[in-house]
């Protein structure tokens, strides 16, 4: 294995020129479940508590990659240092690690190296995890957003302290509760045209928006600090991120755009309308495809 040599700049900054950083994201055939995570319910919060800062494994991403909350991902960990990570997260840091991305920002001119900014971090929860062959299947789930303070180590992998990063700016409950089922309303929709478009003969059949928005609206008791956990308007308006039925190249770069610009926002409010502009977006595009998917089948 080749080792990686970091040099530490700031806090929430790293400079490397190794992309071997990257673990793959490959998604091998599943084997049978051996881990999962189970699904209790909790009473919603109205405020949030000041949190210390938590001490957990790091593991980073190009920055097409970013995870917003709510988003599930599966990845493929096969090299020694990220089942090591894997490990740890599993049996000491309660099923909790945080998903980063690596952002170019410089050149050193006298090395040739890039150096990345640590951004858009988040904490995630361990769903499950299937063995392969060949190092493992895991099911990550995107809880909240959280700011890297400093980092603690590089070797075998990174680690850092964290503290949560939330919505700042106050909104009443009915503006909030307004948009909060506006957009519910609009996700159904496009669920509902998704199914449709993906595989007719399956009406049970969900999608990824409406997965995100079912663990949004019943979020599992998970067992950290509750500060680190958005309130509901927050995770809703991070729901909608999600690709739909058969996206072009063209339109998950759009995806990616949202989700960068969604992981800034630190208004829920604005997040919320934007997310229901993109849903929205998404149901005339995916009722176009339904058109043309019938006429199609009239030839």
């Amino acid at each position: 294995m080749m080792n990686v040599s970091l040099s530490f700049c700031q806090p929430s900054t790293l400079c490397t020129s190794k992309r071997q950083l990257l673990p793959s994201t490959s998604t091998p055939t599943p084997t049978p479940i051996l881990f999962s995570f189970s699904h209790s319910h909790k009473k919603r919060r109205r405020f949030v508590t000041c949190a210390s800062s938590l001490e957990l494994p790091l593991l980073p991403f190009p920055i097409d990659q970013v995870l917003v909350p709510s988003e599930t991902k599966t990845l493929h960990l096969y090299e020694a240092r990220y089942l090591a990570l894997l490990e740890e997260s599993l049996f000491k840091k309660k099923k909790f690690f945080v998903h980063f991305v690596l952002d170019p920002i410089a050149i050193n001119d006298t090395s040739g190296e890039a150096s990345f900014a640590a951004r858009y971090g988040c904490l995630v929860a361990i769903e499950k995890v299937e063995q392969l062959e060949i190092g493992a299947l895991v099911s990550i789930r995107g809880i909240g957003r959280v700011k890297i303070l400093k980092f603690q180590q590089a070797k075998p992998y990174l680690t850092g302290a964290v503290i949560p990063l939330l919505d700042n700016i106050p909104h009443s409950d009915t503006e909030l509760s307004s948009e909060v089922l506006k957009i519910k309303e609009a996700l159904r929709s496009l669920n509902s045209l998704e199914i449709k478009l993906k595989a007719p003969q399956e009406a049970l059949l969900q999608t990824l928006t409406a997965n995100s928005l079912r663990w949004s609206e019943n979020t599992p008791a998970l067992d950290c600090d509750n500060s680190f956990i958005p309130p509901l308007a927050e995770l809703v308006s991070f729901a909608a991120l999600q690709p739909v039925s058969g996206s072009s190249e063209s339109e998950l770069l759009k995806l990616q755009k949202k989700k960068l610009r969604a992981m800034d926002i630190k208004d829920t409010l604005d997040r919320l309308e934007d997310s229901i502009g993109y849903v929205q977006d998404n149901i005339s595009l995916v009722a176009a495809k339904l058109a043309i998917q019938s006429l199609d089948s009239r030839l």
